[in-house]
């Protein structure tokens, strides 16, 4: 029998950026929030520390700070006819664990979404007809709009102290930003971080092709600064060690640097880390959570009621979360009806490698996470879509995360994979090259959905979550267009080699090689419940006093990188709760 706990006023699943968002949202407002971490809790000391946090082989090998696959992971197939089989080692994407979840381990990129983004099924119907959208594909419009999540993405910035340029503020171009993004009330909080040999060089070759490049929006801090809540962060000292890691130097914002150290001051918030959480716990309607039940620390059966079930673990388990507990109904891809599972979708990425002689130093072991140049000539109405034949838009970047022997060195096509030959390939390159980034929007289709495994059960007895899918052709296209596009501007400058790795025509998806971990939809926000999960304040159209907030409310992937949105979308939605839901507790929109 479970051990039963006193009923608080919030119950959090996930003390990621979104359950640290809103913790803080929801203690500023009085409630007793607990929070229910899988992973252990962690901190910048002594978690993160130099130098036992700056270990290559136990970072991006053997993965310390992600998602141990071993207790709970996916299953994962191409097709409904293929047997999935259970993802057992980290390769195409890596979630996170522990206390700041994915927000220790990312690289800092923080984009908003264009405001195209956020109506862009109808956007695509208006450009280009009904018929240019396949049958089978399940993009929708997110239920509000730019101008509706301007001020939430705007503080989640503030929040990370994120660096950048900005291009449009209150409607007037500004010189040097993203003439493209939508306006904004006020400039980035820092200004950008320096640039680095590739990413002049990106600037030289966007000249060249026309195009309008810009400092990538970064959250790895520029210099001193102290958000709203007076956290502090100090300059990043480009020691290469982003991705994969937790941020020595308080410069990477995070969950654990810029919210947590308030979180764990306040009387009225607990941090239970080391809790697995089973199920949402629902009543006899089944329209109702009464809370949640967990296994501890040490293995024990919990039970913890509450009025509000926030849900803010990683996309996937959202997911999973919905589907063991029977909140709303299963997606079947078959009669496209069900809304658990619909419109799963990923992140379109390549790369571009330019290869140049030893008197050009790129010095790649320098690195900060998210910094570098980007452009939006490709991306939402800057591109064409009706000529080129496919849905979505990208990018082109210039990003140097840090490179180092274990996490891979790049070397020019035709050299051998072992000997002698690769290693002089080595020695020549390591500090001789530098990489562009590919990275396009992903649509969602009827066959690509997640659901529960009927063969493998996770180390708690729960089937595992199924994951069902494919690039299809509209990707497969985007990705040859866009690495196109990225080697014609490598080219005006001067490699002495190039390398591009294009989706090939028929190509399947490969689980065992890294692809971005911007897995996104699966209990999406929507303004029709028979497709959507979620209503336009992420809250549950089935169990009104439940809320999913994170990347699974994406209706399909955009260009950018998900955590700008993700993290405006909590604030959005942590604002709903405060201002209308606690006022009247129930559905806040009426199907």
């Amino acid at each position: 029998m479970a051990n039963v706990k006193p009923k608080v006023d919030a119950v959090i699943v996930g003390m990621g950026w979104t359950g640290a968002i809103l913790a803080k949202e929801l203690t500023d407002a009085g409630l007793n929030v607990v929070a229910l971490e899988r992973g252990a809790d962690r901190d910048t000391q002594p978690d993160f520390a130099y130098p036992k946090a700056i270990d290559e082989l136990e970072g991006s090998v053997h993965r310390r700070f992600l998602q141990g696959l071993n207790q709970e992971t996916v299953t994962i197939r191409h097709t409904s006819a293929d047997t999935a089989v259970p993802y057992r080692q980290i390769g195409s994407f890596k979630p996170g664990t522990g206390v700041g979840g994915a927000g220790t381990h990312w690289s800092g990129c923080h984009f908003r979404p264009l405001p195209e983004d956020m109506n862009f099924r109808s956007n695509v119907e208006q450009r280009f007809g009904k018929k240019f959208i396949a049958d089978d594909m399940t993009i929708e419009d997110f239920p509000i709009s730019y101008d509706d999540l301007e001020p939430h993405l705007d503080m989640f910035e503030r929040v990370c102290g994120t660096a950048g340029r900005a291009g449009k503020i209150n409607g007037v171009i500004q010189p040097g930003g993203n003439p493209f993004e939508g306006s904004r009330t006020r400039d980035y909080p820092l200004g950008p971080n320096p640039e680095y040999l590739g990413a002049e060089m990106f600037h030289k070759g966007a000249k060249e092709m026309g195009w309008h490049s810009y400092p990538i929006p970064t959250s790895n801090a520029s210099g001193p600064y102290t958000n709203p809540y007076g956290c502090q962060m100090g300059p990043c000292n480009a020691c290469g060690f982003c991705s994969d890691y937790g941020c020595i130097n308080y410069s990477k914002a995070s969950p654990n640097a810029c919210i947590l150290p308030v979180l764990r001051q306040r009387g009225n918030f607990e941090l239970r880390a080391n809790s697995q959480v089973l199920k949402v716990n629902l009543d006899s309607t089944k329209k109702k959570a009464t809370g949640v039940t967990y296994l501890d620390a040490q293995g024990r059966e919990v039970e913890q009621p509450a009025d509000l079930v926030l849900l803010c673990a990683f996309q996937l388990y959202n997911v999973h979360l919905m589907l063991v507990s029977g909140i709303g109904t299963p997606y079947d891809p078959v009669s496209n009806t069900g809304t658990i599972g619909r419109n799963y979708s990923y992140q379109n990425l390549n790369r571009v490698v330019l290869f140049y002689d030893k008197d050009v130093q790129a010095n790649q072991f320098i690195g900060i996470g998210g910094a570098g140049a980007t452009m939006d000539d490709l991306n939402g109405n800057q591109l064409d879509n009706g000529k080129l034949g496919f849905v979505g838009g990208g990018l082109v970047w210039a990003r140097q995360p840090g490179a180092g022997p274990v996490r891979g060195i790049n070397v020019p096509a035709g050299t051998p994979n072992w000997g002698s030959k690769w290693k002089q390939a080595v020695a020549d390159n390591f500090r001789h090259s530098f990489y562009f980034e590919v990275q396009g929007a992903c649509m969602s289709y009827r066959q690509n959905y997640l659901s529960l495994d009927p063969t493998y059960k996770d180390a708690f007895g729960r089937p595992l979550l199924r994951m069902t899918f494919d690039w299809q052709q509209n990707e497969i296209k985007a990705s040859q267009f866009f690495v196109d596009q990225a080697l014609k501007m490598g080219r005006t400058l001067n490699p002495l080699s190039i390398l591009g790795d294009a989706k090939k025509d028929g190509e399947h998806y490969n689980i065992t090689k890294y692809q971005s971990t911007h897995t996104c939809g699966g209990a999406t926000m929507g303004s029709n419940p028979a497709t959507s999960a979620l209503n336009r304040y992420l809250q549950s159209w089935d169990v009104s006093n439940v809320f999913a907030i994170g990347a699974n409310a994406f209706p399909q992937n955009n260009g950018y990188n998900p955590t700008g949105l993700v993290g405006g979308l909590a604030y959005w939605a942590a604002t709903a709760i405060r201002e209308k839901y606690l006022k009247n507790p129930g559905p806040m929109v009426q199907a």
